[in-house]
């Protein structure tokens, strides 16, 4: 599994600005997709064919009102996983006693503490470095978020101890059992591995960590990755649910397939739609999985009821396919293994060229995009320039030109031609005469 950092630090110490430093793309603190409003937390950082999760928190303000609560608790969660901690303090300003209780609740772990003093982007700000030893941390480093200064060095620091990045069993599809706690993740491995190898229990909460194993299913190998839903640790952990996502963001960015499993006696609430967006987010292909089926009554019925639901509360990925099944009972087990490997099939497919052409010219005989301001998109050419997702790259006269209604219908066209069941598409634009 990939090692975890996480930034921790009081609010406007430019924490995001960092984050976005290190994952080396701008991402917004909100993102706004259909069904889904949620915190933007975590990134994918490489550096010297090293890479890890990055994760951002909330600015901690050591208040008592309940949203600093939360704020503390995914901060927690975020320090509980990680390998690394980056903490972060504003080098214009005297540290203050939020930084100094922010300290308190680092001394108390056992994990590596690198002290990131940002906005230091001038000489004098530089020597100023020594003031911040008396927070009791061994490294002490002085970056400038806004001037894009001293981040080789802090890059440096946290991967010291990093294992370069392997490749190993990169030929072995490997999928990953994710979502709520108590949803039957557990009992979804047991029942495809035929055995009692995870914690079962009623408690949400039993699954500890995130764990490989690798299996045989029709002579072809296979690894799937349990996720823990949460660690129970007293009372401030009551709430945790919303913040269980560290485990299953490492096991998502491991994965070719993500399983995704919702409660058939619960339905579908928001922290399902969350746990899918970072999954998509991630570009992995998805298979979703409507566990404890035996608790339905009239399943005829109840499937009609479902498939409605789910069009209407997951209309974000209407490509993906749903298993309905008990995973306690062991009822329906024998579909899910067919359908994760025909999302696996289609996340890795090639798209003969001439074929897509084709598929594009016909596309935009039927439908003309529209013209903006006297100028109408025109496409030259259309290829596909990757896989793991499918990427179709197109060549036209004027990016600016693309309306996300005409992308849209465009990337339905190519799936009613080419099943690309499962898995997303990436669709990229590209200025005929710009440089590659």
């Amino acid at each position: 599994m990939k090692k975890t950092v996480c930034l921790i630090g009081r609010p406007n110490v430019g924490k995001s600005t960092i984050f976005n430093r290190l994952i080396g793309q701008k991402k917004s603190i909100i993102d706004d997709m259909p069904g889904v409003t949620r915190d933007r937390i975590y990134g994918e950082v490489e550096y010297n064919n090293k890479n890890f999760l990055l994760i951002d928190t909330g600015g901690i303000d050591m208040g008592h009102d309940n949203f600093n609560e939360d704020i503390k608790l995914q901060a927690m969660l975020a320090i509980d996983e990680s390998d690394i901690i980056v903490f972060i303090v504003d080098g214009k300003e005297n540290l203050t006693s939020n930084d100094y209780k922010i300290r308190d609740l680092l001394m108390k772990t056992d994990k590596k503490v690198i002290v990131c003093v940002n906005k230091l982007d001038n000489e004098k700000r530089q020597n100023d470095i020594y003031n911040y030893y008396e927070l009791g941390f061994e490294t002490i480093l002085g970056v400038s978020a806004s001037h894009n200064l001293g981040f080789n060095e802090l890059l440096e620091n946290i991967t010291a101890s990093f294992p370069l990045t392997s490749k190993v069993d990169d030929n072995i599809l490997k999928f990953c059992i994710i979502g709520r706690p108590n949803v039957g993740k557990s009992s979804l491995i047991n029942a495809l591995l035929n055995e009692n190898r995870a914690i079962v229990s009623n408690e949400a909460g039993t699954t500890r960590d995130a764990t490989d194993t690798k299996f045989r299913y029709n002579n072809q190998d296979y690894i799937v990755v349990d996720t823990a839903g949460m660690r129970k640790k007293g009372r401030i952990y009551e709430n945790i649910e919303k913040y269980s996502l560290v485990r299953s963001l490492k096991a998502i960015n491991e994965s070719d397939v993500c399983v995704v499993v919702i409660d058939a006696q619960e339905g579908i609430v928001e922290h399902d739609k969350h746990i899918i967006s970072y999954a998509i987010d991630a570009h992995k292909a998805l298979v979703l999985v409507v566990n404890k089926w035996d608790t339905v009554e009239d399943a005829n019925t109840a499937i009609k009821k479902w498939k409605q639901l789910i069009a209407s509360e997951l209309q974000f990925i209407p490509y993906v396919n749903i298993v309905f099944l008990s995973a306690l009972k062991k009822k329906r087990i024998h579909m899910l293994m067919p359908e994760i490997i025909k999302a696996y099939e289609s996340y890795t497919k090639e798209l003969k060229t001439s074929l897509l052409n084709n598929v594009i010219i016909d596309a935009v005989n039927l439908h003309n995009p529209p013209s903006y301001k006297g100028k109408r998109l025109k496409i030259y050419f259309t290829s596909q320039t990757a896989t793991m997702p499918p990427k179709i790259t197109f060549q036209v006269n004027n990016k600016k030109l693309v309306h996300f209604s005409y992308e849209r219908y465009l990337e339905n066209k190519i799936r009613e031609n080419f099943d690309l069941t499962g898995s997303p598409i990436i669709l990229q634009f590209k200025n005929k005469n710009d440089k590659q």
